[in-house]
């Protein structure tokens, strides 16, 4: 957001000294009054609306028939050394940020997101162009933007119809279910689960198992 509110009250301190008899709590809700009048309610708005929006595109990612067998690929395994560029499974990425993000790791699915968009995935751009709106980083917002609609891939850039019409979807999505179900409580753990494997670290960098891609293929499997 363009002002947060410890902003707007430190930009409205007084310089002057309070006089005797100042109604100290009267001027404090004067001055709370005034930030809460001064906050930008479109950007307030604008990314309630980024944020359920990317809820609703990332229900409809993880509920693809293809979701588990794309996080398969990038799934760890004892015959599997580290991830390479190469390997990479830029479907498996976008899947897995979006599970993360639905489950409570908004932190991870952002390093997936930027794994997914950097191998050319426009849709994680998308995400991640959603992901910063609804945090108010409208800078960043812009950058993905951009990537999004410029500079990506060597495949044609979505024009603002299309655009238009995805966030229509996603209205309609979010409005009438659409089959987009959210992650079920077993599969939920089984992200917990990997988190747990990582204590003291905000963000899961580590790849699913095989654990979680079965538990992913239920949960596709049960429409």
């Amino acid at each position: 957001m363009t002002a947060t509110i410890d902003t707007l009250l430190a930009d409205a301190r007084l310089t002057v000294t309070p006089r005797r008899g100042t109604d100290v709590a009267a001027g404090l809700r004067r001055l709370a009054a005034d930030a809460s009048r001064r906050t930008p309610a479109t950007e307030v708005n604008r990314a309630a609306q980024a944020g359920q929006r990317l809820s609703v595109v990332c229900r409809w990612v993880l509920n693809e028939p293809d979701a588990a067998a794309h996080v398969a690929k990038i799934a760890e395994g004892p015959e599997r050394g580290p991830l390479t560029e190469d390997e990479l499974d830029v479907d498996g990425a976008l899947v897995y940020a979006c599970l993360l993000y639905l489950t409570g790791h908004p932190e991870s699915a952002q390093f997936w997101w930027q794994l997914a968009a950097g191998a050319g995935s426009r849709a994680a751009a998308y995400c991640l162009h959603l992901h910063h709106l609804s945090l108010g980083e409208s800078k960043r917002a812009r950058h993905w933007f951009h990537q999004l609609t410029h500079s990506m891939a060597d495949t044609a850039p979505p024009d603002a119809a299309f655009l238009d019409g995805l966030e229509i979807f996603a209205r309609y999505v979010r409005a009438n279910g659409y089959g987009a179900h959210a992650p079920t409580g077993r599969l939920e753990s089984e992200v917990h689960r990997l988190a747990a494997r990582a204590p003291g670290s905000s963000v899961i960098v580590a790849r699913p198992d095989k654990q979680l891609v079965a538990r992913l293929q239920e949960f596709t499997e049960r429409r």
